[in-house]
């Protein structure tokens, strides 16, 4: 089933594929290298300029060269430009195209085949002049002729696609190659799809990629036949013709033998100017006049101004111009339409030889110049070109012309008279002539490239002064914070030490009170044992007492033995009556002896609440001393803190109010230079005025009036630039003398700052002294 296919079912596979398995072809690489390079810091130039220089090789073979360039139009768009050079003889390789191919033939002659998107074969025969179109989707190759003159085949082409706009994640380039349709398949696809032995693949597969210029095989004789190098034809043919079916019926296939009718192309030099006089001629198509770039917004132009002539000031309101210089070299200037803040638009003057690419935006007004000793022909493609239409400020073709002259004198705010001068004195239209004008824009733009060097400069000197007095004011910073942090460790230097003489009184007080409790124990110890002593003699006296007794009793019992009988009743009522009497003693004196134990416990309760009150009242004592020096510290230190904010808040408030007067003084002196520049420019203006009333033969007086007035501007420029010189100098004086005055403010309030601190220091040594004295008074 697959091998009664159509061809034309593998193509469209293939096209299914591509956003998949197509590889990046070697062109997409080098194009977006370019198009960082054009996006680089140097903006404002390449924004409107891309050198021959930077351009970008895509590949390069001794038979032929392809470079690129990638350019903005101004509106966020950019546009892919190539450069083919085709050695004679030699061949472009098959690519698929991405986008719409919009080209130019710059020299040479050569041959183009494509097949559409329809499978429709399609061939011209190009020349210098042609231009053409091939769509997107379409497979084409060229081949440079070999000619007699051995004149080489140069393209200058432009990729757009108006009806696809791919985001840059998935962009692949302007085309492809054939190798990378097929290659990206595995075999056994390949081998299913092309019906094939796996030894073909394997040859075609392992063959190494081929440049994409190569030397043509076939002969100017055979130009026109469907030839391909070697092995190539097959995957070619399989890729491009439809089956046998669709062939037998189709009239446009060369293998039938039936040629199809030949595409015409547009030449430019064929065609007549849309405008010619003494000065140059200039030439636009657009999708009108040219079927060959029917549907497409492209258009194409080409000037060509003699020596000392000049395009005059011109606009284009709905295209942007991306213009290729192909002979001589000339001045450019842009205009910016406008002045809005943050635009970043200004006016641009830049030199432009043969090569170069530039890009003029719509809106923006421009003239190009060509020098005194050669002429300036340029060649290049119009965006939206149906419906633009140059509008020209000067000559017959002014737009200004089309205006009510009283309210073109209003806007210009001059007398009519004044206008009627200016639109009436030139007689020639679109192409005047101009000479010097470009060697006088070449010296404007290198004096004003040498006055931005020498504004980056000074500015380059400003930011390094900005920098070293922000150094200085870091450094001052550090040294403030040291001295800060200096403070800080003095501060807690003292506070350890008011801490470790608190800790050792606190230590001389636990001691003195541990010896008082060892006093009082040792007191009640020897109180104590004198209990015991007089309660052991008390006993000992009672016992002598009773011994004495005892013998007493014996000496009167032996005396009384006769009156033992009488008397024994009277002894055991004494013996009665003492036992009652010792039992009496023994209860006083355990009575005596509770109310000393008593007594003596009140004492030392009454000791210990006197020793506790004093104590408390010491702690107490103590407390209000801490919370004394400290409140003193904290008013001490919050006048400090709100000295210092007000230090502060007033240095910053000086600060800003010199940046202000600073920024005044710059606004006044832009303002001054910006009235300078423009008095400089309505004189010149006059002075243009008045030259372009004189004669043919006040030429030369003119010219030598001209080189005055140059001489005379660049006297006045050099005058500004020593008074700003002059001013620059008084600014800096006067700033080196602001920081003089506060770096001494500064150094008087560190002075008074550390003269505080040391009569805090004493304070708080001379106060301590006299409460820790106090403290030691209430002890003792």
């Amino acid at each position: 089933m697959l091998r009664n296919s159509s061809p034309l079912w593998f193509a469209l596979l293939i096209w299914s594929f591509l956003a998949i398995n197509l590889c990046i072809s070697f062109n997409v690489i080098s194009a977006l290298k370019i198009s960082k390079d054009v996006s680089s810091s140097d903006h404002d130039r390449r924004f409107h300029l891309v050198t021959k220089e930077e351009r970008g090789t895509i590949a390069e073979t001794e038979d032929g060269v392809i470079s690129s360039v990638r350019i903005s139009d101004g509106f966020n768009r950019t546009y892919h430009l190539q450069f083919i050079t085709l050695e004679p003889n030699s061949l472009f390789l098959p690519v698929l195209l991405h986008a719409d191919m919009v080209f130019y033939v710059h020299s040479g002659s050569g041959s183009m085949r494509w097949i559409d998107e329809e499978n429709k074969k399609n061939h011209i025969d190009v020349e210098k002049g042609d231009i053409y179109r091939f769509l997107s989707g379409s497979v084409f190759y060229m081949r440079s002729n070999l000619e007699s003159t051995r004149e080489k085949l140069r393209i200058y082409s432009i990729f757009t696609d108006s009806n696809i706009e791919n985001p840059p994640s998935l962009y692949i380039g302007a085309y492809s190659t054939l190798n990378d349709l097929v290659r990206g398949f595995e075999n056994k696809v390949l081998q299913t799809a092309f019906n094939v032995p796996e030894e073909v693949l394997d040859e075609i597969t392992k063959a190494s990629k081929p440049p994409a210029i190569v030397h043509s095989t076939t002969t100017t004789k055979d130009k026109h036949s469907e030839d391909e190098p070697d092995w190539r034809s097959g995957i070619i043919e399989s890729l491009v013709k439809r089956g046998s079916s669709s062939s037998s019926s189709s009239g446009d296939d060369y293998s039938n033998g039936k040629k199809k009718k030949k595409t015409e192309t547009v030449n430019l030099f064929k065609r007549k100017p849309d405008f010619s006089n003494c000065n140059g001629w200039s030439i636009a198509l657009t999708n009108k006049d040219a079927s060959a770039l029917k549907d497409s917004d492209m258009g194409i132009f080409m000037v060509n101004l003699t020596k000392g002539s000049m395009m005059g000031p011109h606009w284009n309101p709905r295209a942007s111009e991306i213009a290729i210089v192909t002979h001589g070299q000339g001045m450019i200037t842009v205009v910016c339409p406008g002045n809005a803040n943050g635009s970043g638009c200004k006016n641009m003057r830049f030199k432009v030889k043969e090569g170069d690419v530039f890009t003029v935006p719509r809106f923006h007004p421009m003239a190009q110049m060509a020098y005194n000793n050669d002429s300036l022909v340029f060649m290049g493609f119009n965006t939206n070109a149906r419906e633009n239409h140059p509008q020209f400020l000067a000559g017959k073709s002014s737009v200004f012309r089309t205006l009510n002259k009283d309210i073109l004198a209003m806007s210009f705010n001059v007398p009519n008279t004044t206008m009627e001068q200016l639109l009436g004195s030139q007689v020639e239209s679109i192409i005047l002539e101009c000479l010097s004008c470009a060697e006088e824009e070449e010296d404007r733009m290198r004096e004003e490239e040498q006055r931005e060097r020498r504004e980056e400069e000074e500015m380059e000197r400003e930011k390094e002064e900005a920098k070293r007095r922000e150094e200085e004011e870091k450094a001052r910073e550090r040294e403030r914070q040291e001295e800060e942090e200096r403070r800080r460790e003095e501060e807690k230097a003292r506070e350890r030490e008011r801490q470790e003489e608190e800790e050792r009184i606190r230590e001389e007080e636990e001691a003195r009170r541990r010896q008082e409790e060892a006093r009082r124990e040792e007191e009640e110890a020897k109180r104590q044992e004198e209990a015991r002593r007089r309660k052991e003699e008390q006993q000992r006296k009672q016992e002598e007492e009773a011994k004495r007794r005892q013998e007493g009793a014996r000496r009167e019992e032996e005396e009384a033995k006769r009156e033992e009988e009488k008397r024994q009743e009277r002894e055991r009522k004494q013996r009665e009556e003492q036992e009652r009497q010792e039992k009496e003693a023994q209860q006083q004196e355990e009575e005596a002896q509770r109310r000393q134990e008593a007594e003596e416990a009140q004492r030392r309760q009454q000791e210990e609440e006197a020793r506790r009150a004093e104590e408390a009242r010491r702690g107490q004592v103590e407390e209000a001393r801490k919370e004394e020096a400290a409140a003193r510290r904290r008013q001490k230190e919050e006048a400090r803190r709100a000295e210092d904010e007000e230090a502060r808040r007033q240095e910053r408030q000086e600060e800003a109010e010199s940046r202000r007067k600073e920024e005044e003084r710059q606004q006044t002196e832009r303002q001054e230079e910006e009235a300078r520049r423009a008095e400089v420019e309505r004189q010149q203006k006059e002075r243009e005025i008045e030259e372009a009333k004189r004669a043919e033969e006040e030429r030369q007086q003119r010219e030598g009036e001209r080189e005055e007035t140059r001489q005379e501007r660049q006297q006045t420029e050099r005058e500004e630039e020593e008074a700003r010189r002059a001013e620059v100098a008084r600014r800096q004086k006067e700033r080196e003398m602001e920081e003089a005055k506060r770096a001494d403010d500064k150094r008087q309030r560190r002075g008074r700052e550390r003269e505080e601190a040391r009569q805090e220091e004493e304070e708080r040594s001379g106060g301590g002294g006299e409460e820790t004295r106090r403290v030691l008074n209430l002890r003792i």
